[in-house]
């Protein structure tokens, strides 16, 4: 028989197109077996259905009553439901409604934030809720009408009609109640119930005794009967005192002996014997207060987080611990998931354990699901704030305030930071946004105490120069650091002639750590992290070094096993990317490199082998300073300066502390030993003491006003951008003022009233218009004197010497001589006057009145009696005008010989020869002036300016001055100063009214004027509407982390649509990555596709409108660091996004593997921002691209697994 045929198998249709053909094509189905064929029923439109509506929601509920013995129901009784209606929608309480289940965590861009403990509450000011009125009280005539009703028993049949007229029935027993006249005419304030409180502190009260007649009995009884409120007249005045000091510093220098006592049963037992700080803040965290605990670095600020983390889990409540960056929110979570097993860690693009006790994540984060109404916020105990000096960085140090700001009430706050000088103002001002005490734990202790050396060795007989600078006791050594100028003056003198050297050469590099080590070997001083302020000299360092061993055979096997478990999980191409080769090896001789270029994958490992002990000498740049407790025996700092981005500057004082603390492991060292290389030069020992004596930086607040932040908050009717600007530690000294400045304007405001019983004449309206005139040229003129003295020509005329005209209080129109010009210590002028011998001068009025009294006349000021003299000390505003007379003399003998005098001893001595001397000269001057007819009259010099801006002004400032010739005829009128005194007097305290009202009002603080001016550019843009009301552009944009207004235009204008997602991920790349590109834009295009090249066009030309708006509206970049496109990476991101695999991708670029991971996983959260966009706006087809572009981005080496997110450690 042939052998069957064989025939392929059968390949089934697409089953898209046959549903398609099955469902729009019906005249193709088979006449048989109807039933199982599709049935069509015909629409009927029915436009009812298209309103949606929600039936109102049930106002009470029924609750049983039981018997408290048997249990028995007794009965149900109906009660009422607090808060009906409230959803995360429409309320901010805490007892609203549970979100669903897909926004617990997150929250929605819908959903109203709980309300804020920063931001004043909503109910403050509202009446408080009176008893029910009897029927006897209600009114029978409504306000405003002419007739009323009074109606039967049953409350619905009308008696009959009262009108206004009709004399309305009289109480009975004649008594006339003063409280209900008081009330009638809303006399507010003057009475309040009385309740008694079993929380009143009666040993405060005040009792009253008076003398009660004999009628004022039956008045009193009756009062009692109707249970009328208690006039409290004396205490109406009386106002509530406001405590504005809420830090209360703990002291940490006296143990704590009862601590067991008072806390018998703690939340986590400790092994060790607590430190008194510690004590002292597990024992504020017992009672639930703020704590604010500073101290160095290993000094075990973790203790504190730790206990607060466990009190939480025995309350059953929720905590959150913040970090600065995600990579330490890594690490935290290793650390915690030892001691506590329900931790959660949430990421942008990674969670575990979201239903956990303890949550990890970025403030960041935290900031994302506070606006968001997160649902999280409910069960939260604590929020523990890790590095909050990180409040002073430029870029994000304002969303830690946000934060704070945005915390709900019952949640208490534990900040942990590093040494900083205003603790206790930064604590004051998050109390006083609380209203509640904050408690500050400062200790300058260091568990290990630092050593500071200079080392000018270079390799040899030189290796062990080491000299001490700064001892364990902080004790500055000057001996040592001549010792170590020594040792570096002798290589100078065989120096060969040529320029200064100002650093080593690589091989001089080389061997001089070739030096270092073996004399750090040789004084058992490692393991050792040299803190290198450039990641491209830490790799060549590291490379450098390739000869040198510092690991037994025993580490050797340990370091490459744990090497190869770790890099077990990812793909074999990844594992052989040029620096996972390169880190191998060098690991392996117990060096190892910590930077920002570095692999995630690989910075983990370097991190948990150092941990160990396994890496010797670790070169690493600052970032390795911050986060978790890695402290090495040696910290060597291989230069005192560093690159901020804009400049190359000494360390701060913080900066070094932070990673000279790494120095000491406690329990293991006595002393830390801190090496600062000193190469070719020694650093000046100004720098020196600075650097490691001087102050850390104080908190300052960087809060700033972002787009992103401004719709979020309006797009919530009860919340404002101004609420969030007054509370700001920004606006902190500002709101401590409000409570006098609102004393000071009830006070004026009633001299107002006083001064407005008598109204100003016609005939001196003419000064009123000369007093407006005269304020706007005085306020002109002295924000363009404050300006105009510091510039390099005006400076060369205001010397030492020149004669000028001033107004000083009571010294109006005279001439002066200059004797000091200002300094840095003072931006005082000290001038010589004229006076009139005998005369007291007056300074009871304002100093304005003076000055608006000598602009009123050209005369210049000449003694009528004898004339005598007198030092002043003047402001840049106080001078009007600058003479071409300049009188040498020598004035600093002139000034010694004033003090002199004015030392009570001495205040009868003559004036000096050269004293007299000047004042003669002055009076020459003077007389030259005030003589009219004299041709030689001394002439005013013209205020000149190179600026363009300031020249602008100084035009504007001439004009107003020949403004004032038209005012000038009203002031030649008999009695002319007593008639302007009541002018000035009405009108100053108009101006001083309208200041102090501006001062309490958001207007007047310091980033209101930026708020303005991005709410004119969001309208422009359609972001939001007249009313403030947020659009849906506005809603888009509140959805997008970074770049919201570049990002939002670029989605709404359909740029995306036609691309592909490769395409799509690589042109948001320009967004995401930061660094400044070192190739040019024109080489960038030549291995793009024309889509790609396309796309840059229009994503520039939409940056470019976004940037004229921002020019046009005037919007500080200062504030907001402006975020510049960068495309360098687009072709990079392309091919990776298109399956290409890591390693190819290095050859497209110079830039660092750790780099270009980094700014993957940044646009991995764009590309889920612009995504989530998608699904606001409608756009299925954006949608789904952007989930294909995240798909096709998020894999292999990148989104690697973190080491402590896995089961992964060092043994």
């Amino acid at each position: 028989m042939p052998p069957p045929v064989i025939e392929p198998p059968p390949i089934l249709p697409e089953i898209d197109e046959e549903l398609l053909e099955y469902l729009t094509k019906p005249e193709r189905l088979p006449i048989h077996d109807y039933e199982r064929n599709q049935e069509f029923w015909p629409r009927k439109p029915d436009p009812t259905k298209l309103f949606h509506y929600d039936f109102s929601p049930l106002s009470t509920t029924l609750k049983v009553q039981r018997d408290m013995n048997t249990g028995e129901i007794i009965e149900f009784r109906e009660v009422p439901i607090q808060n009906v209606g409230s959803t995360s929608r429409n309320s901010t309480l805490l007892t609203r409604q549970p979100a669903p289940p897909s926004e617990a965590l997150w929250g929605g861009i819908s959903n109203v934030p709980f309300w804020p403990a920063g931001l004043s509450d909503p109910t403050e000011g509202l009446p408080l809720k009176k008893e029910a009125l009897t029927k006897n009280d209600l009114l029978v005539i409504p306000p405003g009408f002419k007739f009323g009703l009074l109606f039967e028993d049953d409350g619905c049949r009308v008696k009959e009609k009262i009108d206004k007229s009709v004399e309305l029935q009289v109480k009975q027993g004649n008594v006339v109640n003063l409280l209900d006249i008081l009330n009638e005419q809303h006399f507010s304030g003057l009475w309040e119930t009385v309740e008694k409180s079993p929380e009143t502190d009666h040993s405060q009260d005040v009792q009253l005794q008076t003398s009660e007649l004999p009628e004022e009995k039956d008045v009193l009884s009756q009062a009692v009967t109707k249970d009328v409120p208690l006039l409290k007249i004396s205490e109406f005045e009386k106002k509530k005192v406001r405590n504005l000091e809420w830090a209360v510093n703990l002291d940490t220098s006296k143990p704590v002996k009862d601590f067991r006592e008072r806390i018998p049963q703690m939340a986590l037992e400790y092994e060790f014997e607590l430190d008194t700080f510690q004590k002292l803040a597990i024992l504020q965290l017992e009672q639930h207060n703020h704590v604010f605990v500073a101290a160095h670095t290993s000094a075990g600020k973790t203790v504190v987080a730790e206990y607060a983390i466990a009190l939480s889990q025995r309350h059953m409540t929720r905590t959150i611990y913040t970090s600065p960056i995600k990579a330490l929110s890594n690490q935290k979570y290793r650390d915690f998931k030892k001691k506590f097993n329900d931790v959660g860690l949430v990421t942008g693009d990674f969670q575990i354990n979201m239903k956990g006790s303890c949550l990890i994540m970025t403030t960041e984060i935290l900031r994302s699901m506070l606006y968001a109404g997160s649902d999280v916020t409910r069960d939260l105990e604590y929020v523990i704030f890790d590095e909050v000096h990180y409040v002073n960085d430029k870029e994000r140090g304002h969303v830690w305030e946000q934060v704070l700001i945005m915390l709900p009430a019952h949640v208490c706050v534990v900040m942990l930071s590093a040494t900083v000088p205003n603790t206790m103002e930064f604590a004051d001002w998050l109390g006083q946004i609380y209203q509640r005490k904050v408690y500050v734990i400062k200790t300058a202790k260091r568990p290990v105490p630092l050593q500071h050396y200079l080392y000018t060795g270079c390799g040899g007989a030189s290796r062990n120069n080491r000299y001490l600078l700064l001892d364990h006791n902080e004790v500055f050594r000057i001996a040592g650091y001549n010792e170590a100028k020594a040792s570096l003056a002798k290589p100078k003198e065989h120096k060969a002639s040529g320029p200064p050297q100002r650093n080593y050469n690589p091989k001089q590099e080389q061997y001089m750590w070739n030096g270092l080590v073996d004399h750090l070997s040789r004084n058992k001083l490692l393991p050792v992290v040299a803190f290198t302020f450039s990641r491209n000299k830490c790799d060549q360092n590291a490379r450098s070094l390739r000869h040198l061993d510092l690991t037994t055979a025993h580490e050797k096997h340990y370091i490459n096993s744990f090497f190869n478990r770790c890099i077990a999980s990812l793909k074999p191409p990844d594992r052989d990317i040029p620096q996972i080769l390169d880190m191998k090896e060098i690991l392996s001789r117990g060096v190892g490199v910590h930077h920002s270029g570095i692999l995630p994958i690989i910075k983990e490992m370097i991190e948990m082998l150092f941990q160990g002990q396994y890496i010797k000498l670790l070169f690493a740049t600052e970032t390795f300073a911050m986060g978790v407790n890695m402290p090495a025996r040696t910290v060597v700092f291989d230069s005192i300066k560093k690159h901020d981005g804009q400049s190359l500057r000494p360390l701060l004082p913080a900066e070094y502390i932070q990673m000279a603390g790494r120095a000491g492991r406690r329990g293991l060292d006595e002393t830390g030993t801190v090496i600062i290389l000193c190469k070719v030069n020694l650093h000046p020992v100004e720098d020196l003491k600075r650097m490691m004596m001087g102050k850390p930086n104080q908190l300052e607040s960087q809060f700033r006003i972002t787009y992103g932040m401004v719709l979020t908050l309006l797009r919530v009717e009860s919340l404002s951008v101004e609420g969030m600007m007054s509370r700001s530690f920004r606006e902190a000294d500002h709101q401590k003022k409000m409570s006098q400045i609102r004393t000071k304007l009830e006070t004026v405001s009633k001299n107002l009233e006083i001064e407005n019983r008598h109204e100003l004449n016609e005939h001196m309206q003419p000064l009123v218009k000369f007093y407006l005139t005269v304020r706007t040229f005085l306020d002109y003129h002295q924000d363009l004197m404050e300006q105009i003295v510091i510039t390099p020509t005006m400076q060369k005329q205001l010397t030492t010497g020149r004669v000028i005209l001033i107004t000083h209080k009571s010294h109006v129109n005279k001439l002066a001589l200059i004797l000091t010009t200002p300094s840095k210590s003072s931006d005082l002028y000290r001038v010589l006057v004229l006076t009139d011998t005998g005369s007291s001068e007056s300074d009871e009025k304002s100093d304005n009145y003076y000055k608006m009294l000598g602009l009123a006349s050209d005369r210049v000021y000449y003694p009528e009696n004898s004339c005598s003299h007198e030092v002043l000390k003047i402001k840049p505003e106080d001078i009007f005008e600058i003479t071409s007379a300049m009188i040498n003399v020598e004035y600093s003998f002139v000034i010694s010989d004033w003090d002199k005098r004015q030392i009570p001893r001495f205040k009868d001595d003559p004036p000096s020869e050269r004293c007299k001397f000047a004042v003669q000269e002055l009076l020459k001057l003077t007389m030259n002036v005030s003589d009219k007819s004299n041709a030689n009259r001394l002439t005013y010099l013209d205020m000149v300016v190179k600026d363009l801006d300031l020249h602008k002004c100084l035009l504007e400032y001439k004009k107003l001055k020949e403004g004032l010739i038209d005012c000038i005829s009203s002031t030649q009128i008999p009695n002319f100063e007593e008639q302007f005194h009541i002018v000035f007097k009405k009108k100053s305290l108009e101006d001083e009214e309208d200041d102090l009202k501006f001062q309490l009002s958001y207007e007047s603080m310091s980033l209101y004027p930026e708020y303005e001016r991005r709410i004119a550019l969001l309208k422009e843009l359609n972001y939001i509407n007249s009313s403030n009301r947020v659009e849906l552009k506005g809603k888009v944009a509140c959805e997008i982390g970074m770049n919201e207004l570049l990002i939002t235009e670029l989605v709404l204008r359909n740029v995306f649509t036609d691309l592909q997602p490769a395409e799509v991920a690589a042109l948001l790349s320009a967004l995401v990555y930061q660094v400044k590109s070192k190739q040019d834009d024109n080489e960038l295009n030549e291995n793009l596709t024309k889509p790609l090249v396309e796309g840059k066009r229009i994503i520039k030309e939409v940056h470019k409108e976004i940037q004229d708006l921002e020019m046009k509206f005037e919007i500080d970049k200062v504030s907001e660091p402006s975020r510049d496109l960068n495309f360098e990476l687009v072709e990079v991101v392309y091919e990776w996004a298109n399956g290409h695999p890591f390693a190819t991708l290095m050859n497209l670029t110079e830039v660092q593997e750790g780099i270009i991971v980094r700014c993957i996983q940044q646009l991995n959260e764009t590309i889920c921002d612009v995504r989530d966009v998608a699904r606001l706006t409608g756009d299925p087809k954006l949608y789904t691209k952007m989930e294909e572009a995240s798909a096709s981005i998020k894999r292999d080496i990148v989104f690697a697994a973190s080491l402590y997110t896995q089961n992964e450690h060092v043994q």
